[in-house]
């Protein structure tokens, strides 16, 4: 009976990891404990069913020992989008929301669906990710920080905030020390970032953030990489109405490190400054003619890599 058991749901929380199978046949256990132990347990069970497919939402890190888990026991898991499976589960009419529920979800999900299982980043991506993660929330702070100190009077209060931003220029110091170790340890990392940084507009930072969270640059079609990132436009049309084409969804953490490289871009990058004052003349909003300089940055880059050609102030040839 438990042969019969091919996917696998499995909702995430801090404390616990709810499960839920399809078909229903064989019994697993609806719950494991989130940590090493529950993990080894969850994992031996499923090994016993051997499952075609487990699916996961991004947890916003919750998730990451689990998967890690499962992909070196060989286990073929998915890693799926949380907006793209509430959309699912408002279309199936289920809008009662528990963790089970969504546990049955994600199963439901990977049974009609049928994501592919992507390559899972190794340990060294794993690393950079979370070193660049530190440093924005860092970044955040110190935003905050010097907010609030524009906005104190007292000489006692500005003192402390002064102190407190001080640490927090250390700690990114820090981080971007450890960034550099790690890229210059990194011959093949060195070498994609050194082509991406050859184009004007791109420094490093943005192009450890491409490389660490869009490890698919260079490797897929310029179509497929600007709807992944998401800046590829989508039609919005019915019968004779033709709606205003937008761009959505894709990967927030990499639009927004593009975002700052195409606004330098459309200043100090000639290809792109010519495009973004093409757009404008033609009356294009400037919003919309940053967006545009944004996928034509992506699909250049996305080539160069592809290619192993850095920047030549000339057009993408993807």
């Amino acid at each position: 009976m438990d042969e019969v058991c091919t996917i696998v749901g499995i909702d995430i929380s801090k404390d616990r990891l709810d499960v839920a199978c399809l078909p229903a046949a064989v019994h697993v256990p609806p719950a494991f404990d989130n940590d090493a132990q529950g993990h080894v347990a969850l994992v031996g069970r499923l090994k016993e069913i051997t499952p075609r497919l487990i699916v996961l939402e991004s947890t916003g890190g919750y998730q990451r020992m689990l998967v890690a888990a499962l992909a070196a026991a060989g286990l073929p898991v998915v890693v799926v989008n949380p907006r793209q499976v509430r959309d699912f589960a408002r279309a199936l009419g289920v809008l009662a929301k528990t963790d089970a529920i969504d546990a049955m979800v994600l199963a439901r999900f990977g049974e009609k669906v049928n994501p592919a299982p992507r390559p899972l980043p190794d340990a060294e991506s794993t690393a950079l990710i979370d070193l660049l993660a530190r440093r924005r929330q860092l970044v955040e702070l110190r935003t905050a920080e010097s907010n609030r100190l524009g906005q104190a009077t007292s000489a006692r209060i500005k003192a402390s905030i002064r102190a407190v931003l001080a640490t927090i220029e250390k700690q990114i110091a820090s981080i971007d020390e450890d960034l550099d170790g790690r890229i210059r340890r990194s011959p093949a990392w060195k070498e994609k970032e050194d082509l991406l940084t050859s184009t004007p507009g791109v420094g490093p930072l943005t192009a450890r953030t491409l490389l660490a969270c869009l490890p698919e640059l260079g490797a897929i079609s310029r179509q497929s990489i600007a709807a992944l990132v998401g800046v590829a436009p989508l039609n919005r049309d019915s019968g004779t109405k033709r709606g205003q084409r937008t761009t959505w969804g894709g990967r927030t953490v990499v639009r927004s490190a593009l975002y700052m490289a195409a606004l330098v871009a459309t200043r100090h990058n000639p290809i792109l400054k010519a495009h973004y004052t093409k757009l404008i003349a033609a009356g294009k909003a400037k919003k919309l003619a940053l967006v545009a300089c944004m996928r034509k940055l992506l699909v250049t880059l996305n080539a160069m890599l592809r290619t192993r050609t850095p920047w030549r102030n000339s057009l993408e040839t993807d």
